[in-house]
């Protein structure tokens, strides 16, 4: 009987050791074949007393992570990218950031950002952050359009409608008109040229506004949406949904 027993345990451990090899190897295919997520470094920290800077880099940070794309690291200090070497870790620079009383950047700094994003790699710029380090002339090609103070500006916080006018992009492939609770930025300043997805017309300004487009810069991407007063208007599912596309967009050059 314990001869029986014997050979009985052996089996069960032989067949049970076959199981976990077969699952572990399940697991490591399913990983292989599970795309790395894209790496993403946020800037915030600081912006006019009008908006909830951490609000709205949490909101917009919650955005991306819905999507379930991207690994989102936070930083309220625009001065990392003095380290070229922190930088590489990363797939896309998204800036929430309006330096409204920080100090600008070093030439360090603003040359590491150029580099990142003409090596190849992406830039998102939301909101007032267009508005940042205005005596910085390269600043204004990389975002294409810039809120300049004095000049841009918007009417009261509204809803309005949100037309698609270029259905076949990938970053907004899908998605029809739709309406957004927010401030509808207009009079940007600026003649690169952009490649327009999104526009709304503006009472104020009485003409049409780009609200989100995209431009290269070297062999980078950079996409900006000015979208985004509050949580509320960044968590707009339309409007996360374009901002997650246009990041991963920015970041890889497709949408998938």
């Amino acid at each position: 009987m314990k001869f029986i027993d014997h050979w009985a345990f052996v089996h069960t451990s032989i067949v049970g050791l076959f199981v976990f090899v077969a699952l572990a190897c399940a697991a490591m295919v399913q990983a292989a074949d599970t795309p790395a997520k894209i790496k993403v470094l946020l800037i915030a920290g600081d912006d006019v007393s009008a908006h909830n800077w951490r609000e709205m880099s949490e909101a917009t940070r919650q955005a991306l992570v819905n999507a379930g794309k991207f690994d989102v690291k936070v930083c309220e200090d625009a001065f990392i990218l003095e380290s070229s070497s922190a930088l590489k870790r990363y797939d896309l620079v998204f800036l929430t950031l309006y330096n409204a009383s920080t100090p600008t950047l070093s030439d360090a700094a603003k040359e590491n950002l150029l580099d990142f994003v003409r090596s190849g790699k992406g830039l998102a710029v939301s909101h007032l952050a267009s508005a940042s380090f205005k005596e910085w002339p390269e600043f204004k090609k990389l975002c294409g359009r810039n809120w300049i103070m004095g000049t841009s500006g918007h009417g009261p916080r509204s809803v309005f409608k949100v037309r698609i006018v270029s259905p076949d992009d990938p970053i907004v492939q899908g998605l029809e008109d739709f309406e957004t609770d927010d401030e509808l930025y207009s009079k940007l300043q600026g003649d690169t040229p952009i490649n327009v997805l999104a526009v709304a017309d503006s009472d104020w300004s009485k003409k049409t506004e780009p609200l989100a487009f995209t431009l290269s810069y070297g062999t980078g991407r950079v996409f900006h949406e000015t979208f985004g007063h509050d949580r509320k208007a960044i968590l707009n599912p339309p409007v996360q949904k374009i901002i997650a596309q246009g990041c991963e967009w920015a970041a890889t050059g497709k949408v998938e």
